[in-house]
Order: structure tokens, then C-alpha cells, then sequence
């Protein structure tokens, strides 16, 4: 009798998990809003990414839970933030610091899912082979190598380490995103007996920017956009911010090497790298048989600075390192937790957070709940784009200091009590901090109630890197 009672509850797990719809989780690298439909850049080519993005629903103002690849990554496979985990850096090993954590694979594992992975989907340096059935290359080499140049730096400044940039002479089929992309689709014409979730990393637009020669020669050096910036941009920022800002690091060194066109040539090259790879995926996607019951999720960890505010690369709370692309499709028919699919061409404007990622698709694939989870289930933006939501997004960059973003501000308190405020109605680049303006101080009072209670204590150091 207990063996047919086993046997019962196999089998209604196996038919319940093939009403499921399958997953295909796409995580880009260190991209901030330099694509067409985010209009971060008028240079950026990402013919790809901007179809993807008409195909369904664009979240215009999605936010990292933290501006750094671990700790982004550890808060949005596990929907745990920073602040409760004190996974706060790139050197904090997250799985210690969170050893009960039910990761988005092995939550949907649960659910009678296959789950497997290529290329960077949690943090190069702290790889989680429990939560996966299968990775390649392997469950702890997540991602290929990259072909590099023969002499490096090839930005000619002095011990720079991977802040470099420029063309190498192999082909973009011998760049690890080209054979991450190679092995998805292979995955996506397999045939299935049950429904799968599986993920594609991206590594570039990472540094180093080395991709091949064709993607540099898409961006001519002598006609390069520099960002808009203002040369007095920190006067007003409080010390801890300029710390963040670290004006006289990477920036001081762009500019003293006159690298300042290249190094954002080079970013372009990368993204229009990754966007071809992009493009080549969704290309396979529609060719096979998944593309009528898949759901397609694509996100990126942080935005990057390229000298707002004298900074460069993420780690700060300002918009450009916090904003990311988020978007998703949602077939008609397939999702039991929205069977009317998602509408082409939607936009939401209501500033979101990645943490909601994990939350809704639970909601979509109808999934046991997590209760650790603390973001909120996107569900009722992806039906309808002008919904109610009235929350704000945090984001937390070491422990201590956050930002708070809500449609018309970004509110911003550093560990040490300092604070900035923008609003985004008249300032969309951030540039004058309206913190200590008296007239602003009951706004100031609505957005100190988003902070969070408790900051976690630190997680342990590993190692990490950038």
C-alpha cells in the first residue's frame, strides 16, 4: 500500500510539473542601460535586445539589490537581500552566509523540474553545484575562457589589471558567450519528458572589453559620444560618496592616458558582442519546439558607470551602477499563473526590483512558496503595466549604506548618517543633492521608512574578484 501511495504522488507530481511552462533564464554581465530601448546610449547596437524587449514586457526601472556581482547574484537566486544576509561584497562567499537558502533551481527541482546552466549565473568565484543538475563546462568552471590579446594592458595604463580594452585577432565563435550559447540551444532541440529551467550566462560586457576586431570597428573612435557629465558633479557630495566615487582611481587614470573615447568604444564593442549572442539564442529559440510553452526572463546583475560622477564600474548607489534591463515573455496558454500571456510592446514604469524575480515565477509557474523570500511577485505589473505598486526599490552597496528609488526620487544614506537626494522629475542625471534643502525634508522622512531595520553583520571574506 505505501509503495502505491509513493507511486500516486510520483505520478501526480510528474503530471502536475508537465502543465508547467519550462524556463529560459538569461543573465547579461555588468550591461547598464546602453540599449536602444533604454536609450542609455545613442550609439548602442542592440538590434536584439530591443526585439526581445517588443516581444513582451520591459521594465524600465529595475534595480540591483546590490551593485556588485556576488552579492547581486546571491540576493536574486536566493531572493534574500544584502541586508539580511550580509553577503554585502564580491569577497563573501554566499552559500556559508546563507546554507539553508533554496535557490531559484532548486526550487523549481522540487517542483519536478530539470534544472542546468551554462556561463555566469551566480558569481565566478563561488559557484553553487547543488543547485544544479547539470553546468557546463562543469558545475565549477561555469563559463569558458576568452581569447585575450598577445600584449596587455592594451589601453597602455600601468598596472590596470582587467580595467583594459581593445580587439583580439580570434573569431567571435572562440569567445566563451559564443560556445555558452552553443550548448543552451543544443539543450533547447533535446526532447524533454519533463519541464526544464534553464539558465544562459552572459559574461560579457565584463572586463576586459577584448572581443573581436568587427565589434570595434561598429563604433569609429573619432566619432565615440562621451557620457554627459558635469566637471563639478561631487561638490556636493558628502564623503562617503566621493569614497564610493573614488575620483581619483580608474577616472584620473582614463583621463591622464587619454583613454577616456576608447574605453567606451570598447564598452560599445562588448555589448554589441553580446547582443549578436543574444540574437543568435532567440533566433534558436523560435526554431525549436520550445518556443510555444517556454517562459523567457532576461536580466542583468548592475548597471556600470563610464565617468558619471568621476566614477568607473559599479559598486556606488547612483543610477547609473543600480539601473538594469529587465524584461519578459510570457506565452499565451502557458503560464497557469497567468494564462493570458504577456501583451507585445509593454513598458512598466514603477521602479522594480530584481529580488521580485524569484517571487514571480513562482506566481507564473504556480510553484510551492518559498516563504524566505522578500521581494514581491511581478504578476500584477506583466497584466497590467499601470497596476498599483506602491513600493520603493533598495539597494545596498556594503553594510550600511543603501539607496532608496522611488518614481520621482533617489534617496541615498551612507552608514556614517550622510545623505543625498534626487529628484528625478527635474534631475534625471543626479546632479544637484537636494539633501540638505529644509523644503525637501518631510520627502526626506516619507523615504528614510524604506530603509531597512537591521543591517546584517558581514559574511565572512573568501576571495572574489571584480
Amino acid at each position: 500500500m505505501r509503495k502505491l501511495l509513493v507511486l500516486f504522488g510520483l505520478a501526480a507530481l510528474s503530471a502536475a510539473a508537465a502543465e508547467r511552462p519550462n524556463v529560459l533564464f538569461v543573465a547579461i554581465d555588468d550591461l547598464n542601460d546602453w540599449i536602444g530601448v533604454l536609450g542609455g546610449h545613442p550609439q548602442a547596437k542592440t538590434p536584439n535586445l530591443d526585439r526581445l524587449a517588443e516581444r513582451g514586457v520591459l521594465f524600465t526601472h529595475a534595480y540591483t539589490a546590490a551593485p556588485a556581482c556576488n552579492p547581486s547574484r546571491a540576493s536574486l537566486m536566493t531572493g534574500i537581500a544584502p541586508y539580511k544576509s550580509g553577503v554585502y561584497l564580491n569577497s563573501q562567499p554566499w552559500r556559508p552566509a546563507m546554507p539553508n537558502a533554496v535557490t531559484i533551481p532548486q526550487h523549481f527541482r522540487k517542483n519536478g523540474y530539470w534544472v542546468g546552466a551554462s556561463g555566469k549565473i551566480f558569481h565566478g568565484a563561488f559557484p553553487d553545484p547543488a543547485s544544479w543538475d547539470e553546468y557546463w563546462p562543469s558545475q565549477t568552471k561555469n563559463k569558458p575562457d576568452d581569447p585575450k590579446p598577445a600584449v596587455t594592458p592594451v589601453n597602455g595604463i600601468p598596472k590596470t589589471a582587467h580595467f583594459d580594452w581593445g580587439p583580439v585577432t580570434e573569431s567571435s565563435e572562440e569567445m566563451g558567450d559564443y560556445q555558452v550559447v552553443d550548448w543552451v540551444v543544443g539543450k533547447l532541440n533535446q526532447k524533454w519528458d519533463k519541464p526544464f529551467f534553464l539558465a544562459c550566462g552572459m559574461y560579457k560586457p565584463h572586463l576586459p572589453w577584448y572581443v573581436p576586431q568587427k565589434y570595434f570597428d561598429m563604433f569609429p573612435l573619432e566619432r565615440i559620444e562621451l557620457p554627459s557629465t558635469n566637471p563639478d558633479d561631487l561638490v556636493d557630495i558628502p564623503a562617503a560618496g566621493v569614497k564610493m566615487a573614488k575620483p581619483q582611481g580608474d577616472h584620473k587614470k582614463v583621463i591622464d592616458h587619454n583613454q577616456y573615447r576608447q574605453a567606451v568604444q570598447g564598452y560599445l564593442a562588448a555589448i554589441a558582442f553580446v547582443d549578436e549572442q543574444i540574437g543568435r539564442l532567440l533566433d534558436a529559440f523560435d526554431k525549436s519546439p520550445r518556443s510555444k510553452d517556454t517562459i523567457l526572463i532576461l536580466w542583468t546583475d548592475h548597471g556600470w558607470h563610464l565617468g558619471e560622477k568621476q566614477h568607473w564600474r559599479k559598486f556606488a548607489l547612483w543610477e547609473e551602477a543600480t539601473r538594469t534591463p529587465l524584461m519578459m515573455v510570457v506565452p499565451k496558454g502557458v503560464a497557469p499563473g497567468m494564462p493570458e500571456g504577456t501583451k507585445a510592446g509593454t513598458k512598466v514604469e514603477a521602479p522594480v526590483s530584481l529580488l521580485d524575480i524569484y517571487p514571480t515565477l513562482v506566481e507564473l509557474a504556480k510553484l510551492d512558496a518559498n516563504p524566505a523570500l522578500m521581494g514581491e511577485s511581478l504578476v500584477p505589473l506583466l497584466k497590467d503595466p499601470k497596476a498599483k505598486w506602491d513600493r520603493a526599490s533598495v539597494t545596498t552597496e556594503g553594510r550600511g549604506n543603501h539607496a532608496v528609488r522611488t518614481p520621482l526620487y533617489r534617496y541615498i544614506r551612507y552608514a556614517d548618517g550622510d545623505e543625498e537626494l534626487y529628484d528625478h522629475r527635474t534631475d534625471p542625471m543626479e546632479w544637484k543633492n537636494l539633501a540638505r534643502d529644509p523644503q525637501y525634508s518631510a520627502v526626506i522622512e516619507g523615504l528614510r521608512a524604506w530603509l531597512p531595520k537591521t543591517d546584517a553583520p558581514d559574511a565572512p571574506k573568501g576571495r572574489g574578484e571584480e
